[in-house]
């Protein structure tokens, strides 16, 4: 008589253990489609918008394109990243652990490859690698990657300052003119509120999930806070401000596969180097969304929408090409680079 009652009590008990299981699943999958849909959008929309004409003229632009330019910008993408995983030592070795760079650079080559796939999971997958290899804590790895993210947010900052600076008219028309300013007040304001909000809830708030909360980011901070206490902080920031250069002038090289975009301003370049960093953020690592920024603030430079869409592609696709084979064969090669361990 009281098993149905208990078999019931299991199953309702199995549906509530299993619900945030499936939300979990459902955001992931979002997380990974949402972005992919609105690259595919973004392409269709852009060319649905071109003639037979354009798509021939734009097929020509890819056949003559002088790609010498680009095996030059690959090689210094290259560089930037192996100047990234030589900072990442920096940080590792404030607090008392010691990696080779070999490993620390197929990481970074990993993390690329994987956030083509799930955004921001790459930045997961360099900490669970030097957990694995190195036996360097999760939390503490993830914290120095997370320091770094705030180094690059502050950079790309001042990147658009000087954007701003050197090309006001042209940004004010670009995105001040495209939002209505009462609305950019009102997400601002939204935004702001939403953060007081959220912080309050952080310091005073005794919910389990919050002090959850504060438990892991306990971990994060001695490799967030490694940046600011570390003994090499001008090795650290020569290796940033590498970076960065190695960034910029990779775009400046790519300008050159075009005849069309090698002509234009130093402060031409650094706008549409930063509307570039910006799209990536837009789509799994700018897919649709790099071309078609990058031939929207292009325009501005009297530059035609067909030459902007290949310029863009090319320089995208190359880049999307490095990614994948630097990433498939750091993923070969770590195991066996590691075999010993």
């Amino acid at each position: 008589m009281n098993h149905k009652p208990f078999t019931k009590e299991n199953e309702n008990l199995a549906a509530l253990e299993e619900a945030p299981i499936k939300k979990k699943q459902l955001s992931k999958w979002l997380s990974i489609l949402l972005p992919i849909a609105l690259g595919i959008y973004l392409i269709v929309y852009t060319f649905n918008k071109f003639t037979p004409e354009q798509i021939t003229e734009m097929k020509g632009y890819f056949k003559n394109a002088n790609y010498s330019y680009i095996y030059l910008a690959l090689f210094v993408s290259v560089l930037g990243n192996a100047s990234r995983a030589y900072r990442w030592k920096f940080t590792l070795e404030h607090m008392g652990y010691k990696t080779s760079f070999l490993n620390n650079f197929m990481a970074v080559n990993i993390g690329y490859l994987l956030n083509l796939t799930v955004p921001k999971s790459g930045e997961i997958s360099r900490a669970l690698i030097l957990k694995k290899y190195d036996k360097i804590p999760f939390d503490k790895g993830f914290g120095t990657i997370v320091a770094e993210r705030i180094i690059d947010m502050v950079v790309l900052l001042l990147f658009m300052v000087l954007a701003v600076f050197l090309q006001f008219d042209i940004v004010k028309t670009f995105i001040i003119d495209k939002i209505p300013l009462k609305k950019l007040v009102l997400f601002s304001s939204a935004a702001l509120l939403i953060g007081v909000i959220l912080l309050l809830i952080y310091f005073y708030s005794k919910a389990k999930i919050v002090r959850s909360l504060k438990q892991k980011i306990s971990g994060l901070k001695e490799g967030v806070m490694s940046i600011f206490h570390m003994k090499k902080k001008l090795a650290y920031l020569f290796h940033t401000a590498f970076i960065w250069f190695s960034y910029i002038l990779m775009f400046y090289i790519t300008l050159f596969v075009i005849p069309q975009t090698s002509t234009i301003s130093i402060g031409a370049v650094v706008t549409a180097f930063v509307v570039g960093s910006i799209a990536i953020a837009f789509t799994n690592s700018g897919f649709g969304s790099y071309p078609f920024l990058i031939s929207k603030i292009l325009l501005f430079y009297s530059i035609s929408e067909t030459v902007g869409n290949a310029f863009g592609w090319i320089v995208w696709s190359s880049q999307m090409f490095l990614v994948v084979i630097t990433g498939v064969l750091s993923f070969l090669f770590l195991p066996i680079y590691n075999r010993r361990k």
